[in-house]
């Protein structure tokens, strides 16, 4: 059943998304993209994979986002010996000293703040990386016996460099797979390093001001569930998802020939829900096909595994989602009608 709409609701979440935008400019130069995606995730209750070379400012936007949110904030410099205790919390035993008795405290890790940087989660070990997934995926830690409930809204920004893999540990594309985005921090273009390089080589430096609390946060998040999305814009949503499983019916022949892995349901859900978003933070109280297309790499790229053969050709797994949109039809009648798609949806 539908949910209509009102319109406050869309203009309230349009408008926080100008402010945050205004917000941030006044720190971070261009990587509006990156923003933009950032911004979809955590309204969509999601977490994000961020990967990009040293010096792209990572750490500065996702730390100047928490502070336009009005958001808790902690980063973690994962390391080769950072235990799970060390980003859960872990238990003290203390004495009371009027009573001369003992008992057991939690404190709290820093996970337990409304945005989490992992930064370098590439160079922890599995165990730790472990724990850090079960904490986004569950949303609680457990110490001992104990279960504790984490921070709502609770958004993990986690990012690796691509570019530095001895001694490191990637996460598996399994685990990947906990993230709803992977997002590229890019290089700038010359006039955004040129405004960069006048910024930060002067005294004058500008603060972001909080235009969100925490509560406004999540009453947005729920919001965001009730956008309607018609049921060609979902099947729309998984005949991209089903065309990236080699040996299915239907399926392009290059997808069979070049990947060895394809994405799974999660990526259909991650693909409407983030499109749902993505609507409302436009101004829009509808899904368009343009949304779901726009999303389609974040969404997929660390969810499908490119083949040897094809990888040492340069294929990338961008490459091989932007020819499954273009061998997908938008329309509603075109989609049905092909007898490739309706072999797809007959599977």
């Amino acid at each position: 059943m539908s949910v209509s709409l009102d319109s406050s609701a869309i203009d309230r979440l349009h408008e926080a998304h100008d402010r945050i935008l205004a917000q941030l400019s006044r720190v971070i130069v261009g990587q509006r993209q990156v923003i933009d995606e950032l911004l979809i995730s955590l309204f969509s209750r999601g977490h994000c994979l961020l990967e990009g070379v040293p010096g792209l400012a990572k750490t500065l936007m996702v730390s100047t986002l928490a502070k336009s949110l009005d958001l808790s904030f902690s980063r973690i410099q994962f390391t080769p010996d950072l235990m799970p205790a060390d980003i859960t919390g872990t238990e003290v035993l203390e004495e009371d000293r009027t009573t001369g008795g003992r008992q057991l405290r939690f404190l709290e890790g820093p996970l337990f703040a409304n945005v989490v940087l992992a930064d370098e989660i590439n160079r922890t070990p599995p165990k730790t990386q472990a724990a850090l997934l079960e904490a986004m995926q569950e949303r609680h830690v457990t110490v001992g016996r104990v279960r504790h409930r984490l921070v709502d809204p609770f958004f993990v920004l986690a990012t690796q460099n691509p570019i530095e893999q001895e001694g490191t540990y990637p996460l598996p594309e399994a685990q990947q797979d906990r993230f709803m985005f992977k997002v590229f921090v890019r290089y700038p273009s010359f006039e955004e390093e040129f405004q960069i390089a006048r910024r930060t080589t002067g005294s004058q430096s500008d603060e972001p001001q909080a235009v969100l609390t925490a509560s406004e946060i999540v009453a947005l998040q729920k919001t965001v569930r009730d956008v309607p999305v018609s049921d060609h814009l979902v099947r729309y949503a998984i005949a991209i998802v089903r065309q990236t499983r080699t040996g299915e019916k239907g399926v392009p022949e290059f997808v069979s020939d070049q990947l060895t892995w394809g994405a799974g349901p999660r990526a259909v859900q991650f693909l409407v829900v983030g499109a749902k978003a993505r609507a409302l933070l436009e101004g829009r109280s509808h899904v368009a096909a343009e949304d779901i297309q726009a999303l389609a790499a974040p969404v997929l790229r660390h969810r499908i595994v490119v083949g040897f053969a094809a990888e040492s050709e340069g294929v990338t797994p961008d490459t091989i989602i932007e020819r499954i949109l273009e061998n997908t039809p938008s329309r509603e009648d075109e989609l049905t009608r092909d007898p490739r798609f309706q072999t797809i949806f007959a599977s």
